[in-house]
């Protein structure tokens, strides 16, 4: 049964992507229009984090922004679709990256990077960054999905331009035998997701909230002395998106423990101000509070959970 229905789903998904972009942005707009106004999917969720996150903005401007929101995220969709069929010239076309001679001399110089990015702009055609780096692996950190035909389905997705997908259990030891092995590589971080609080070490003032955070992304960084970067992107129109890549470098005067955490959210926290339809806002973000986790653990149990990093 769920053989037959892995083959159902990558048969009619594929079928999908075989038609242009302008007419799955047509199928787009009316599953904008279902989720939006029928099923309204999220949207008490969607509505609070922009109203807390945006306490300035107006109730029109907040709604304005949530439509872009569902609007985007039903082209995100559809683009994804895409990715099954899509080729290489038509994903180089439409994904474009700039600072990726960086990333390249690294490459040269035996150098691994680490790039930080969020659930901003369409991050599953970054996975197209293989197309335009030489002698070195692109790789992402996933979460494997329950059923693991769909799982497998999404593998086969996110591996068509050559990149590597690492499951998250097994990220710190697949990079850190890599850094052993010499293989050069970049690895990609979606960090902006919300960490159990069993595994807080760090709070950042982000979008108005008082934020716990990930900061496995950061020692992984650090043990393998990789260069860190983040991906600044941007949708200049639809079906178009490009990928400006920074350089992280940490000054000789800051504290350099979570630095590279706080740079990366700051600069997220730029992207989302500049466009902010195009963040995942039905994601349930701040579901955890400092006050949850100052009730669980005593100071000197948070002590001793920051020494262990």
């Amino acid at each position: 049964m769920i053989t037959c229905l892995y083959y159902i789903v990558f048969g009619l998904w594929y079928a999908l992507s075989l038609l242009p972009l302008k007419l799955l942005y047509i199928l787009s707009d009316g599953i904008f229009y279902l989720i939006y106004y029928i099923v309204k999917y999220r949207r008490h969720i969607v509505r609070k984090n922009l109203t807390d996150s945006f306490p300035d903005k107006t109730q029109a401007e907040i709604i304005k922004i949530e439509k872009g929101f569902y609007s985007w995220f039903c082209d995100y969709i559809v683009e994804t679709i895409k990715l099954f069929s899509m080729s290489e010239k038509e994903i180089k076309r439409r994904m474009t990256f700039e600072g990726v001679d960086m990333i390249q001399k690294d490459f040269n110089n035996g150098e691994t990077c680490s790039m930080y990015l969020g659930h901003y702009c369409n991050w599953e055609w970054i996975t197209s960054l293989p197309l335009h780096v030489d002698n070195g692996i692109c790789a992402q950190i996933y979460h494997p999905l329950e059923n693991e035909r769909i799982d497998s389905l999404f593998l086969k997705l996110r591996s068509r331009f050559g990149a590597k997908n690492i499951e998250m259990d097994k990220s710190f030891r697949t990079i850190v035998s890599w850094k052993r092995s010499n293989k050069i590589n970049i690895v990609g971080y979606i960090a902006d997701q919300v960490p159990g609080l069993h595994n807080v070490h760090c709070w950042v003032d982000f979008l108005n909230h008082d934020t716990p955070v990930f900061t496995g992304a950061e020692k992984i960084t650090s043990i393998t002395n990789a260069k860190a970067y983040y991906g600044d992107i941007t949708r200049p129109k639809r079906g178009y998106y490009k990928c400006v890549i920074r350089r992280i470098d940490v000054p000789e005067t800051e504290d350099k423990k979570f630095f590279i955490t706080k740079e990366y959210f700051r600069l997220l926290e730029e992207n989302i101000n500049r466009a902010p339809q195009y963040w995942l806002w039905s994601h349930n973000r701040w579901k955890r509070t400092r006050e949850d986790f100052n009730r669980l653990y005593t100071i000197e149990e948070q002590k001793r959970m920051l020494s262990r990093l």
